[in-house]
């Protein structure tokens, strides 16, 4: 129970985290914007990338494509890491991981409020 309730957070935090940085690409924060365009990310990729992030965070906290929502986000911040990595950005690399280690655990602890036969 107290496992379920754990995760039901990491859960929450997960999908306001995707929620929070896809409307921030979606809205073009100028952060954003220039963190993209060092990568040649138009707005337009931009947009599509801040789509991407918003529908996995919504689609995690859904039982029945909440695998799907997590490996969409779990995709989009291995491409982050990927693209700080070219760049030799060891620090975006640093701040990336956790999240990206979060969407993995909570892949393996599951949905709280799924059925498990």
């Amino acid at each position: 129970m107290i496992l379920k309730v754990v995760n039901a957070i990491l859960i929450l935090f997960a999908v306001y985290m995707g929620i929070k940085q896809g409307w921030a690409m979606l809205t073009g924060k100028p952060e954003m914007l220039d963190m993209f365009r060092k990568w040649n990310v138009n707005e337009t990729g931009l947009l599509v990338y801040g789509g991407i992030t918003l529908l996995s965070a919504l689609l995690i906290l859904y039982p029945k494509t909440f695998l799907w929502g997590n490996f969409l986000m779990a995709a989009a911040i291995l491409l982050l890491i990927c693209l700080h990595l070219q760049e030799q950005n060891l620090k975006g690399v640093g701040i990336e991981i956790p999240f990206f280690l979060l969407n993995l655990v909570i892949i393996y602890l599951q949905h709280p409020l799924a059925k498990i036969h």
